[in-house]
């Protein structure tokens, strides 16, 4: 593949090393740091065609097939360029990709970015497939559902944000917690009130309460 030749032309060993430890040693690394990586997909696509949908997704299954970290976001960012062709058909494929490989780092550009455009497209069909995911026993999937609405400001669904939330808002775990911190704190901008109310009537964890409110007026 054109793609993995390019990247492999550019790998950097001691940037390998120090990016995988910031990760937690989870995944193995080129060394391609995002400014750099965004030159590399721009020389590729404007060489070759992004691919149809079908074949596109054989292409995001064999980069998520190979160990290095920046194989996995090259196959979203292409996702990302194709996000217009993506429909509720394609939450499965997606939910795939949360499970595999998973750390905070893909399912966070995955789920607002990808799943929660194709919510806005059909929000009847897609909505109760988010409910879903926030029942998985997956937490990743979890998280996902979490943060899928995180960018929609004005055009939040906060029953549903409220009925996802509360499943989770007496989580152990910390990737859970957190995200619904980030959830509230990012609906915050939009109708602080809402929060303030979401807070007030919940038992949150103490972190979630904490990145909750992180921004608000005393």
């Amino acid at each position: 593949m054109a793609l993995i030749a390019r990247f492999e032309g550019h790998r950097n060993e001691e940037l390998a090393i120090q990016t995988a430890a910031y990760m937690k040693h989870k995944f193995p690394f080129l060394g391609i740091q995002k400014p750099l990586r965004t030159v590399l997909m721009k020389a590729h696509l404007s060489e070759y065609r992004l691919p149809h949908k079908e074949e596109l997704k054989n292409v995001v299954h064999a980069l998520y097939a190979l160990p290095e970290r920046e194989y996995h976001y090259a196959a979203i960012d292409l996702l990302e360029k194709a996000k217009a062709e993506l429909t509720q058909s394609d939450l499965p494929f997606l939910h795939q990709l949360i499970e595999s490989n998973s750390w905070w780092d893909s399912v966070d550009a995955i789920s607002p970015k990808l799943a929660g455009a194709i919510v806005l497209l059909d929000r009847k069909a897609a909505a109760p497939v988010m409910l879903e995911w926030s029942r998985a026993d997956n937490f990743w999937t979890n998280r996902a559902a979490i943060l899928h609405q995180l960018k929609f400001k004005q055009q939040t669904d906060i029953h549903l944000l409220s009925d996802i939330l509360t499943q989770h808002v007496e989580s152990d775990e910390f990737f859970i917690q957190k995200s619904i911190g980030w959830a509230l704190r990012e609906y915050a901008k939009t109708d602080p009130e809402w929060v303030l109310d979401f807070a007030a009537a919940h038992s949150l964890r103490p972190l979630s309460r904490r990145e909750a409110l992180k921004h608000m007026k005393k």
